[in-house]
This record gives structure tokens, sequence and C-alpha cells, in this order.
């Protein structure tokens, strides 16, 4: 399909009536999507760890007009997947449906990275595995909503084109989750590279389990691009040497705005579109702006797909 130039909110649907969250929407990509979703009628959860920061960006998100929409504060601790999963529960307190869950907190690529308390790779459990428990936890309301007449019931998991970077053999083990791909600038962003590819694994094979189930929730990983994010320029500043001219003078022309990495994110969570076609868009990548294009193979190996999801399976209910 031809790339768009934009996406603006006259590409999305009407979200009146209907229910969202976006983790990590304090700030960047997080921050703008809930923006362009809240201003088409959605009430929307930015779940956040922080409360302070969280309520600081709603009240910003509220002077910069949201229109009729509304954004609140849902606490989300991703170092801990029971945590995920307690938030959920928390959600499910409070409401009766869910039609858009955006997965978008992220850490990024600057290491060192280190095993947790429960032996797990802090990066690989913040930017995949906790989300794929807080997901699984909200599953069930998930497919309720998906049954009523004219639900748009969506699934999107924010990657990277990082997830291209790395060639994993097997995600049948633990270890296969905690592999660090070395304490360099690309053995960072490899690793980074790795949780990210986790991320579209787990798209693909929930979209193929939910299609199985004839459940009509469309399932998307997308690319927002190289953003100009506390992230990028974290990254920038950790390349040896260079970091800090890097970050200066060449991020500024290399990288795009948050509102800019947002329209792939929000067209992916809310796009017309993508309603409208729904075949088309099961389990897609999709890359900057709201365009689908082909993941890495590894991504598409179909055995890498249940080996990763049931390995996670696996690994939350260990930590129950």
């Amino acid at each position: 399909m031809p790339g768009r130039k934009s996406v603006s909110e006259d590409d999305l649907v009407d979200l009146h009536g209907k229910v969202a969250i976006v983790t990590g929407g304090n700030t960047g990509i997080g921050y703008a999507t809930i923006q362009m979703l809240a201003r088409k009628g959605a009430k929307v959860y930015m779940a956040a760890r922080s409360e302070e920061r969280a309520l600081e960006a709603i009240k910003q998100l509220q002077a910069e007009n949201i229109n009729d929409g509304s954004v609140h504060w849902l606490k989300l601790e991703l170092s801990d997947p029971r945590a995920a999963k307690r938030a959920a529960q928390e959600f499910l307190e409070k409401e009766t449906r869910l039609d858009i869950i955006v997965n978008n907190a992220a850490k990024s690529a600057p290491g060192p990275f280190k095993l947790d308390k429960d032996g797990l790779l802090d990066i690989m459990v913040l930017n995949y595995i906790s989300h794929f428990a807080f997901v699984d936890a909200l599953l069930p309301l998930l497919k309720e909503t998906a049954k009523e007449s004219g639900s748009d019931v969506r699934i999107v998991n924010v990657s990277s084109m990082a997830h291209s970077r790395v060639k994993p053999e097997t995600f049948a083990t633990r270890e296969a989750f905690n592999k660090v791909h070395g304490e360099s600038t690309n053995g960072y962003l490899d690793t980074y590279g790795n949780s990210k590819l986790a991320n579209v694994l787990h798209i693909k094979e929930l979209q193929k389990r939910l299609t199985a189930e004839s459940i009509p929730i469309t399932c998307i990983a997308a690319h927002p691009g190289f953003v100009r994010t506390v992230g990028s320029d974290g990254f920038l500043s950790s390349i040896p040497y260079f970091g800090g001219f890097l970050k200066k003078f060449v991020g500024p022309l290399i990288s795009t705005p948050w509102r800019t990495g947002a329209m792939t994110i929000a067209f992916a969570a809310a796009g017309k579109e993508v309603v409208e076609q729904r075949e088309k868009y099961r389990g897609v990548y999709m890359v900057p702006i709201a365009t689908i294009a082909p993941a890495s193979k590894y991504a598409q190996d179909e055995r890498l797909q249940k080996e990763c999801y049931e390995t996670t399976e696996k690994i939350i209910a260990e930590l129950a």
C-alpha cells in the first residue's frame, strides 16, 4: 500500500463511548497518541507508574484541548509482571468495556541491562513480559467488548525497526529471553531489539489465536519511526566519544516530533481504514506513516511466535 504523508483526527473513527488504555503516556509518543484518541471522544487511561507525572501530563492535555474526551490515570508498574496484573484488576473494577489498548511504554537501548529479582532481564520484562501479562489479564474484557454489535476492538504493540537486528534460534527458554548481546552500543541496541521482536511475535500469535476463536479483535504491531524522545536522546548520548554531538546536532535532523511518531500508532489504534478492511490489517506490522510492511523473517516465523507466547505464559505462571 502507498505510504501516507500524515494522519489526522479525520482519519480516525469516532470514539465516543469507547474506552482505551495507553501505557507510558505522560510524555512522547504515548502522550500524543492519548491526545489524538481523546480528541475523538474516547475515555483514555494513561497507564503510568508516577502519579505526579501522569497528573501533570493530564493537566497539560486538558490545557491543549481534548474536546469532549477524557483522560484518567491508571497506576501501572511494568518492572514486575505481578504488578501489571494488579493494574489490570484495578481497571476491571472501574470499567465494563475496553475497546483499545496501546502498549507503548518501553525501556530504550542505553544499557547496561541486568537480571531482576526473578532472574529475568529487566528490559525484556518492562518492554514485553509485563505488557503481555497486562493484556492477558484484560483479554476476557476485550473479548466481551468485541462481542458487541459494531465493535472495533484493537490491541497495538509499539515495536521498533530494531526488531530486525536479531536472529534468535529459539524463544522456548528463559535463556533466550535473557540474552544480552554485549556491552556496547550495538550490543545494547540488539538486546533492545530482542524485546521489540517479542512484541511483534506476541501480536502475530495472539491474532492467530483470536482469529481461530472467531473473535473480531484486530492486533497490530507498529514501528513509530525514530522519534525525538527522552529515550532516543539517551541512546544517542550513550554512543562513545560522539554522543553529545549526535544528540545535539544529528538527532534533530534524523528524528521526528512526538506527534509525527504518534500518527502510525493512533492509526493502528483507531484508523477508519482498519475497521473497514479488517482482514487486511489482522496481525500486521506497520511503519511510518501508517503503512503495512513486512516484519523480519524471524518475526514471521510461526514456530518462534508459538514458542515466545507459550514460554511467556509459563514465566508469568511461575511468578504467580
